[in-house]
């Protein structure tokens, strides 16, 4: 059937919603079905069997109050915090804001770090999606596939929680845009791998782990939970996979690998705020910077210290047991060590530790029992 001239969407509108990026990778088929990866099968029947459901095991009718929301959430206290101290900075635009302006900037904040959630996980489900295609290994094309299918559930929790309970959503940001367009673009797969299983998901569980340990908001809260327990098997799959691959690779090719990781993961401590939500604010983000970072150092708190523990904390000894740490005679030991990362060598890999996250076993297993 077609339609109308009429019912046809807007050019301008359909271009404004979509992006296209182009994947040089090869596809893999593979005629080798033996299921000889044991970890990687207890890791697909683990996702096969702690698969949730996003309708019936969350309680969408519960009425969310932004004000309250934005007051339990660890990530935007900080924001407002330091505007806060900002205010009394001579010269301030938030010279004259009251009660209402800064709750408002915690509304807008919130708002902001949702909006980067659901548009992380749509990138996620499309570089799952690549594995799955890319991989050369059955056992990994199943895991993969059960991940493609967490991470689409993941972008409509998101998005339904942004949109049914906050309101209208923040552009992707254009760092975290940049990252994901270079792994989909990547004509090597284990990069796909490297960046998402191990960098960006690593960011998630620092993330979602923050927000869920402050908030009192029982939706969210059940929500984060959930999330958590899939994204723990994810950094895991990245882990077990990539140990294998990295085992038979060139020490040109590891220290290609190791740069990789070194630029992505110290440009993450440089990351900004979104500067949308000062526009929203009729705030001049450049006018505000200086009042923002003098409140920040009166405060002696940076907006993403405890965001950055925890992502170090999973990055560093999952990258040590990738064997990345230690190649070509410790050139990432000592990039890292230099910028003060290897505290966390030590801690525990997201491979060994992932069933702690798994809240859906344990809501059933108390369901079961009850």
């Amino acid at each position: 059937m077609t339609l109308p001239d009429d019912d046809l969407p807007d050019q301008d509108e359909v271009d404004a919603s979509i992006k296209l990026i182009t994947d040089n990778a090869q596809r893999v088929f593979s005629w080798n079905y033996d299921r000889d990866r044991e970890q990687l099968v207890t890791l697909y029947n683990k996702a096969m069997a702690s698969q949730w459901d996003s309708v019936n095991d969350l309680d969408w009718s519960t009425d969310v109050d932004p004000e309250r929301l934005v007051q339990t959430s660890a990530q935007v206290n900080v924001t407002v915090e330091v505007a806060r101290a900002a205010k009394n900075v001579p010269g301030s635009p938030f010279a004259n804001w009251g009660e209402k302006e800064f709750t408002e900037l915690g509304i807008e904040a919130m708002k902001a770090t949702l909006s980067q959630f659901m548009h992380g996980e749509q990138g996620a489900m499309m570089v799952a999606a690549k594995i799955v295609e890319t991989v050369p290994w059955i056992d990994a094309k199943y895991y993969a596939s059960t991940q493609t299918m967490d991470e689409a559930r993941h972008t409509e929790v998101f998005a339904k929680y942004l949109h049914s309970k906050l309101g209208d959503a923040y552009p992707m940001s254009p760092y975290l845009d940049q990252q994901i367009q270079a792994l989909v673009e990547d004509d090597r797969w284990d990069i796909a791998y490297l960046g998402m299983q191990i960098i960006i998901e690593s960011l998630a569980l620092a993330a979602f782990g923050q927000m869920l340990r402050s908030t009192q908001e029982p939706l969210l809260k059940k929500l984060l939970r959930y999330v958590l327990s899939d994204e723990a098997r994810h950094v895991a799959f990245g882990v077990l996979s990539l140990g294998e691959f990295y085992e038979n690779l060139s020490d040109a090719e590891l220290m290609d690998r190791q740069e990789f990781l070194a630029e992505n993961t110290l440009r993450n401590r440089n990351r900004s705020t979104i500067p949308e939500i000062w526009e929203r604010m009729n705030v001049d983000l450049d006018k505000a910077l200086p009042a923002l970072h003098e409140g920040a150092q009166t405060l002696d708190k940076s907006l993403f210290t405890t965001f950055q523990r925890g992502f170090y904390a999973k990055l560093v000894p999952n990258t040590r047991r990738l064997g990345l740490l230690d190649a070509n005679n410790g050139h990432l030991r000592t990039l890292w060590g230099e910028a003060g990362l290897l505290e966390w060598e030590f801690a525990d890999d997201t491979a060994t530790d992932y069933e702690t996250y798994d809240a859906v076993a344990r809501d059933r297993a108390a369901a079961n029992a009850g």
